[in-house]
């Protein structure tokens, strides 16, 4: 093999490693098949787009760009993106409100992934407080 083709078989490899998978919704819409992980205001919460998608029919239009801005991580700015929020309707809030989808206050664990859970996604077991050398 030359080592054109050898340099043109690495780049196409690092290259589809390096974009993330996508899904796409009924109107053809691409979102991302990789789950997000919120860790403010507490560590962790997970949000799955296929899961909303493909599972129970949203578009992107569903959520962005009310009550969520595109941008993954911008909700988690806001002063005001905690759990009394969405209590209140907002965010994730607006859906899970009991009728639409289940309550913000039920199942928690189907969010709620916690440290544990974020480090077994990061592909670690140690605990944050091992990770960091006390």
């Amino acid at each position: 093999m030359s080592k054109m083709k050898i340099v043109l078989c690495l780049l196409s490899m690092f290259f589809f490693m390096a974009v993330p998978v996508m899904g796409q919704d009924d109107e053809g819409e691409d979102y991302p098949q990789e789950p997000i992980i919120f860790t403010k205001p507490v560590k962790a919460v997970i949000f799955s787009h296929k899961t909303h998608v493909e599972d129970n029919g949203l578009d992107c239009d569903s959520c962005h760009d009310e009550p969520f801005e595109m941008a993954a991580g911008t909700a988690e700015e806001n002063d005001d993106f905690n759990m009394e929020a969405l209590y209140e309707g907002n965010y994730c809030g607006q859906c899970h409100d009991g009728e639409t989808a289940f309550a913000s206050n039920k199942r928690c664990t189907l969010c709620h992934i916690g440290v544990k859970g974020y480090n077994r996604l990061q592909g670690s077991t140690a605990p944050e407080k091992e990770k960091k050398g006390h």
